[in-house]
């Protein structure tokens, strides 16, 4: 990972190396302020050095963080491609298929059903419980997340802006409704009494991996109150973020003293021009990923390493 980035921002940039994966070839740049270079040399650097660059951009305070599907793998969560950037078996349900083809419905719901408990069983591990006690510290202006779990907000987080929504919770296509993810649980049960199918992997999304012909015997429900079509409460791939939340979400960027991107690979839009825009607006990038991410470009710190580990180090480093 040795070399000056196309961007010209890059300070310390640490590959997989020894140790918890944090050492390794970096480059070293003297920054003025809001990382207008004064400087360039390249240098061997050790984890430490890059982990207290970061520990003092967020020690300054106004961070917002931008996290993605890597945060919550430590929680027993997969991401969408791993530490190689390769998109895992499974393709996410898209919002046109979804809307428009019944029998994909249907296998999305049975194949929903039974990944939703894996993602209501799950809990917040190191990393979310570092994000919360920085919050609470005082040091995060705002908490941009494009996970669909609710683990932030269940390590005790507040004001998080779900970026592509959140799994507990159903909305109605025809009269807008949005009511808890438990009471359609409870719907599916009633409807399919004794379904008891095996999933063989569960997505980000809860989408789990079933046979033809457990698909084939699930029945689905539809809204209690209009008749309408039930959608999970989360943006599906094809499907517009909502206006107003991607403006939130840049105002939050612009403003912020830091933009710490944990665990995403940047590699949809829908998360990476947060990245470009505060590049625009002269806003430190810090990103800590397993591997490369598109936003590396454009980042004064890059950790390639575990997410819990690094941030209860961070943590520690910020008290």
């Amino acid at each position: 990972m040795a070399g000056v980035s196309q961007g010209g921002q890059d300070l310390f940039r640490c590959g997989p190396a020894g140790g918890h994966g944090l050492s390794g070839r970096a480059v070293n740049r003297a920054v003025g302020h809001h990382g207008e270079v004064t400087q360039v040399a390249e240098e061997r650097v050790e984890a430490a050095p890059a982990l207290a660059v970061l520990a003092d951009l967020v020690a300054d305070g106004d961070v917002v963080v931008l996290s993605g599907a890597g945060l919550s793998t430590e929680s027993g969560i997969p991401d969408y491609r791993g530490e190689t950037g390769r998109r895992r078996r499974a393709e996410p349900m898209t919002y046109q298929r979804f809307t428009g083809d019944a029998a994909a419905r249907r296998r999305y719901w049975a194949r929903s059903h039974l990944g939703w408990r894996h993602i209501a069983g799950a809990r917040p591990n190191a990393g979310h419980r570092a994000v919360a006690e920085l919050q609470r510290r005082g040091l995060l202006a705002g908490i941009i997340t494009q996970n669909v779990d609710g683990l932030h907000q269940a390590a005790g987080a507040d004001g998080v802006v779900e970026l592509h929504g959140g799994l507990d919770r159903v909305v109605c296509l025809g009269c807008g409704e949005r009511t808890p993810r438990t009471l359609l649980e409870e719907r599916l049960r009633a409807a399919n009494p004794g379904w008891d199918a095996r999933p063989d992997m569960i997505n980000p999304d809860g989408d789990a991996v079933l046979s033809d012909a457990d698909v084939a015997s699930f029945r689905t429900v539809d809204c209690a109150r209009c008749g309408g079509l039930l959608k999970p409460d989360v943006i599906f791939f094809g499907e517009n973020v909502p206006p107003a939340r991607v403006r939130d979400c840049y105002a939050l960027t612009e403003s912020a003293g830091t933009l710490l991107v944990l665990g995403s690979s940047l590699t949809v839009l829908s998360g990476y021009r947060f990245v470009r825009h505060a590049a625009r607006h002269a806003v430190p990038v810090a990103i800590v990923n397993r591997g490369a991410t598109r936003g590396d470009p454009h980042a004064l710190v890059t950790l390639d390493a575990p997410l819990g580990p690094t941030l209860e180090e961070l943590v520690a480093l910020t008290s």
